[in-house]
């Protein structure tokens, strides 16, 4: 009946770990990508100085926010939103209206998308 116990209570403290984890990670990429749709809006009226802040918010809130994001998402995906969002700088220093918002299109995806693949659903467990 102990083993049991313990087993039980295991299980729920990883289950809620888990939801813990998701939470958070949809509550960080959610904010990200809000990040990501300013700067958008910046650039579509050309006003490059306000995107170029904005962007620097974004990797700032990139640098708070993904610091702990290593601990349970693969490191393949977190270097592809850091390339992304490399490209992304140049292409507003350039101003290069089409290649940056291509870039902030796809870094957007990339960000939104990893709560989607970590979430705990039959989906990504089967």
């Amino acid at each position: 009946m102990r083993l049991f116990s313990a087993l039980f209570i295991m299980i729920v403290l990883v289950v809620a770990l888990g939801l813990w984890i998701n939470h958070s990670l949809e509550t960080a990429a959610q904010e990200l990508s809000a990040n990501v749709r300013q700067v958008s809006e910046e650039i579509k009226r050309s006003h490059w100085q306000q995107a170029n802040r904005h962007i620097e918010v974004l990797e700032k809130n990139w640098q708070r926010t993904g610091r702990w994001w290593p601990v349970v998402l693969d490191h393949q995906e977190i270097d592809n939103i850091e390339f992304s969002l490399a490209k992304v700088k140049e292409y507003i220093a350039s101003k290069d209206k089409v290649q940056s918002l291509a870039q902030l299109s796809e870094l957007n995806l990339m960000i939104l998308h990893l709560p989607e693949k970590e979430a705990l659903t039959l989906k990504n467990i089967l």
